[in-house]
């Protein structure tokens, strides 16, 4: 598929009505985990884009540039508020939030299997391993705040709910979540695709839990969705250090419209909703317009080359979310006792004594056995003999096999 090969209308033609924009959401118990991620997915990259053209607009004084930019954000306003709205209003926080983590970690995990840039495999593995984490503490805290859904439940099965890298030990020192970045003109397609993609999905989480702490029900939810928006954001920074930042607004404009093209055309063709499909495809066809007035502004105020950016414009490897135990595994028994050490990831026992990484934890965590993260952990221990898991077999990790005690010390000091 070519989004530029796709005939589209003129760009004021697609402008939704407010009845499109608030369409029937999925049902919540029959709706497929990856329905609801794709959901999340498509969302978190909207909100992209139109914080993107927020950005641009401020750093332009072109008016015919600011005009399209006006009209295109506006309609990818109305792209982002019709997604929203598929979750249904009798999904809990909770439960969202479990369909959010799933995203990261099935989302991840299948961009670094099918990627060849090294630098984005070792960011998407070394977080791949703190998301993974997350969805054994939010978990828990379900099972704690005694909510009806199962957690397995929620994710179909397809993902283990176990615990990785402890969440206590993602909190670094800023710098070190600083990766280097790559060059578009010498990059692939695809690996500036997975950068984009990965970027706008962990902002799109971000954003959901320094927003949502507020609104949880009781302190320690309050408490834990706090902390882990504080690791979200280190793999944003993460995340976005990977993509070429002497790229201009234009060039950039380019890739995020064939970004949003490629994902809602891969959305589409594994959808199982036909509704939600329906709307993937007039989504991806709005996509395909908006890609073209970018692509000409590009040509037009830069002389440039769109092959520079896109090549021909055919599609790569489509983006298929499915599951992926067996390389989690591997990759969990791999990189466990990584931290990210300046542009790089060392072991924690390689670490110097002084590293930024022991005195920022010192600092920020302070006392671990106040910390939500772990609180969330002793309780249901506490309450039901042992954690909530789900497990194909034992966990890969022999330190995180025991059931009555979370570990507080892996990867986190030297021991």
């Amino acid at each position: 598929m070519n989004p530029l090969k796709v005939e589209t209308k003129d760009i004021n033609s697609y402008n939704l009505s407010l009845d499109k924009m608030y369409p029937k959401p999925y049902n919540k118990k029959t709706a497929s985990p990856y329905t609801k991620t794709r959901v999340i997915l498509m969302n978190g990259t909207e909100y992209e884009s139109v914080w993107f053209m927020h950005q641009f607009a401020r750093h332009t004084d072109n008016d015919e540039i600011k005009s399209y930019l006006a009209i295109i954000r506006a309609q990818e306003q109305m792209q982002q508020k019709r997604l929203a709205c598929l979750k249904p209003i009798n999904e809990s926080i909770l439960e969202t939030t479990i369909a959010y983590e799933q995203l990261a970690i099935d989302l991840t995990a299948t961009l670094a299997q099918n990627d060849k840039d090294k630098a984005n495999i070792e960011a998407l593995n070394f977080a791949l391993l703190e998301d993974f984490d997350h969805l054994y503490r939010f978990s828990n805290l379900m099972i704690l705040d005694k909510q009806k859904s199962d957690p397995k439940f929620l994710v179909g099965g397809f993902t283990e709910i176990t615990p990785a890298r402890p969440t206590l030990a993602h909190h670094r020192y800023a710098v070190d979540n600083v990766k280097q970045a790559m060059c578009a003109k010498k990059s692939n397609l695809y690996s500036k695709l997975v950068a984009s993609i990965i970027t706008a999905a962990e902002q799109q989480t971000m954003n959901y839990y320094m927003n949502i702490s507020q609104w949880y029900k009781n302190d320690l939810g309050r408490q834990l969705y706090s902390e882990i928006a504080m690791v979200e954001e280190e793999h944003v920074t993460q995340y976005e250090s990977l993509k070429d930042p002497t790229c201009t607004f234009l060039q950039q404009w380019v890739l995020h419209e064939y970004t949003e093209a490629y994902l809602y055309y891969s959305a589409s063709c594994e959808e199982t909703d036909e509704n939600i499909k329906r709307i993937y495809d007039e989504h991806f066809l709005m996509e395909c317009a908006h890609l073209k007035v970018a692509c000409y502004l590009y040509q037009k105020y830069e002389n440039g080359n769109v092959r520079d950016v896109i090549g021909d414009g055919e599609f790569p490897t489509l983006l298929k979310l499915g599951t992926n135990k067996e390389y989690i595994r591997k990759v969990i028994a791999k990189t466990i006792t990584l931290t990210g050490d300046k542009k790089g990831y060392i072991d924690v026992m390689k670490l110097d004594n002084n590293a930024p990484f022991f005195l920022y934890q010192d600092e920020f965590v302070g006392d671990e056995k106040n910390r939500a993260s772990h609180i969330v952990i002793q309780r249901v221990i506490k309450n039901l003999g042992k954690d909530y898991r789900y497990e194909d077999s034992k966990n890969v990790v022999p330190e995180l096999q025991n059931r009555k005690k979370d570990n507080t010390i892996l990867a986190r000091k030297k021991c």
